[in-house]
């Protein structure tokens, strides 16, 4: 939508502030997901709530594209957004579940999903737009999203006709209660919530303000949503080759400082350098996602089980999206004309060093179900 800020503005006033509120609005709805996804675990499983997400996600991004007000534009952008926080906590728990072999392997191909799906959308925004105004540009990725619900379908409905076939008897012994992990009791947990809290706020402000910076600078609004789409694919090859790399290594601390090194290049070149080498500067800015690459592996490198894999992913996006949901909103309010930009990148600077810290904290090869201390863990 950054690239699209222009256009939209002409039909829904966006200030400053409201930018901000938008920039804010996937993290911050990732976080209200990742506190309210695990307690729905517990309770549904967890194919059912991806589902029932995507649907959510879609009723989202058709609604926004409609929306008449200011108002409206945010709410169900907020409703797309919470549909997506679902997507990101029950994720790692069913890769366990499903492929308990190929903690690297299906992570890669995770994110790598999620770079190609940013960059083509990124990219490809103008030139819808030119062709059917914003609103197509926006609400055309609703499809993608309904795509995504059949497969889930097709195997919700796949183990209903086999859970009929079975008829088990009515005197069958209820399963034992799940074991209740608290993430919090663990440096682990916290540790994990710091990774997605520098990493988030980075990278959404990027996504949020990048084109922005660019246009400031002088830069062309087509050539800034271009600038955009290679940041956003260049998460690709990271995001091919970081979760395989993490798997094989016990303390993956060197990795994440690779990538603190990496942003604060890009944005020093973002900042200083000539306009005209500004895809130097963020392709190595780009290079730096592989931190979120990084994060979600962690989540199942750092967990040994279904359940603890989803307390922990529910227990650090909850934590870091909240407060990785800062970075979008501080970024434009810190800006004032003649300052170049440099508050707000320094503001981006401090939560590399938060992700440092984080990465700090999970570096000892140990699992989360391991690290907490007695009475944690209830049967």
């Amino acid at each position: 939508m950054s690239p699209l800020l222009g256009p939209i503005s002409e039909d829904l006033p966006l200030d400053a502030v409201t930018t901000g509120i938008l920039g804010m609005l996937p993290t911050a709805g990732f976080a209200a997901m990742g506190f309210l996804a695990l307690p729905l675990i517990r309770r549904m499983q967890p194919e059912h709530l991806l589902l029932a997400s995507i649907l959510m996600t879609t009723l989202g991004q058709v609604g926004r594209a409609l929306g008449w007000t200011t108002s409206v534009f945010l709410a169900f952008t907020w409703i797309a957004m919470l549909g997506m926080g679902v997507v990101n906590v029950v994720i790692p728990p069913l890769l366990m579940k499903y492929f308990p072999d190929k903690t690297g392997l299906l992570p890669a191909l995770h994110v790598t999903l999620l770079a190609v799906s940013t960059a083509v959308a990124a990219q490809a925004a103008i030139p819808l737009a030119g062709l059917y105004g914003w609103r197509f540009s926006i609400g055309i990725w609703a499809a993608i999203s309904a795509a995504a619900a059949v497969p889930w379908l097709m195997v919700l409905a796949a183990r209903g006709t086999a859970a009929q076939a079975r008829k088990p008897p009515c005197s069958e012994v209820p399963a034992p209660r799940t074991s209740v992990i608290k993430p919090w009791r663990s440096p682990i947990g916290w540790g994990t919530a710091l990774i997605f809290a520098g990493c988030s706020s980075n990278t959404f402000a990027a996504i949020t303000w990048l084109p922005v910076v660019l246009v400031d600078r002088g830069m062309s609004p087509e050539t800034a949503g271009f600038m955009l789409a290679l940041y956003s694919i260049l998460g690709l090859p990271v995001g091919l080759v970081v979760p395989l790399a993490v798997v094989r290594m016990p303390r993956p601390l060197p990795i994440a400082v690779l990538f603190v090194v990496t942003f604060a290049v890009g944005y020093g070149g973002i900042l200083f350098a000539p306009i005209t080498s500004a895809s130097v500067w963020v392709a190595i800015a780009g290079l730096g996602q592989g931190a979120y690459s990084f994060a979600f592996t962690m989540i199942n490198r750092r967990a040994r089980t279904q359940t603890g894999s989803g307390a922990l992913s529910g227990f650090a996006q909850g934590v870091g999206y909240t407060l990785a949901s800062l970075g979008p909103f501080l970024f434009g309010l810190l800006h004032q004309p003649g300052d170049h930009w440099l508050p707000s990148f320094s503001m981006l600077g401090g939560w590399l060093m938060v992700f440092a810290v984080g990465a700090l904290m999970i570096n000892r090869p140990r699992v989360l179900e391991d690290a907490l201390p007695a009475g944690a863990v209830r049967r």
